[in-house]
């Protein structure tokens, strides 16, 4: 069996019990073993400032090479006031400068919204695919997955409990797996 693909999973909420880390959780067991799923911490990042990149912060430049790394990024965000939350936007404006240099550009990458709401993040996500348009980056156009109604997919140890939610999870993880794939022969 070849290596699985190693994917960065960028999560835009940073409260301990996060239903969106809980989900990246359970997309990173239901990926396995095609995909390597590493959740890569973005609450410390300084705020991007241009005036930095002579001496880019070392937070900065160590989120940066793990995404080098990577061969896919996976985005799993909340949604903020029908936008995507501050930490992930400045992970996005950091990771993709200095300007000709981002480590997005060009690679596979699939977004993920969840909230307690029945939209399920439909605003956040699609705010964040515009960026990431922009940006270069391969977004898997289909299927898309908004995860409604999110505290009820959870048990109290944080493992998804819902039947019908693993199941589209684990078609949505495929399609991921074979866009990856599909992007990493061209």
């Amino acid at each position: 069996m070849p290596a699985p693909y190693k994917v960065a999973v960028l999560v835009g909420s940073l409260r301990k019990k996060s239903f969106n880390r809980m989900l990246a959780n359970a997309l990173s067991e239901l990926a396995r073993p095609e995909l390597s799923l590493d959740i890569v911490e973005i609450g410390a990042l300084p705020f991007y400032n241009d005036d930095l990149e002579a001496d880019a912060p070392a937070p900065w430049l160590a989120v940066r090479e793990r995404l080098a790394a990577a061969d896919a990024v996976l985005f799993v965000t909340p949604e903020y006031n029908r936008s995507v939350p501050a930490v992930l936007k400045n992970a996005v404006d950091v990771l993709s400068r200095p300007f000709g240099s981002s480590v997005l550009r060009g690679k596979p990458a699939a977004v993920v919204s969840a909230s307690p709401g029945a939209m399920g993040g439909f605003g956040a996500s699609h705010h964040l695919r515009q960026s990431l348009v922009c940006l270069g980056v391969n977004v898997m156009a289909s299927p898309e997955a908004y995860v409604g109604n999110v505290t009820a997919l959870f048990d109290d140890n944080g493992a998804l409990n819902h039947a019908a939610t693993t199941e589209f999870l684990k078609r949505f993880v495929g399609a991921f797996h074979a866009w990856i794939a599909r992007l990493s022969k061209s």
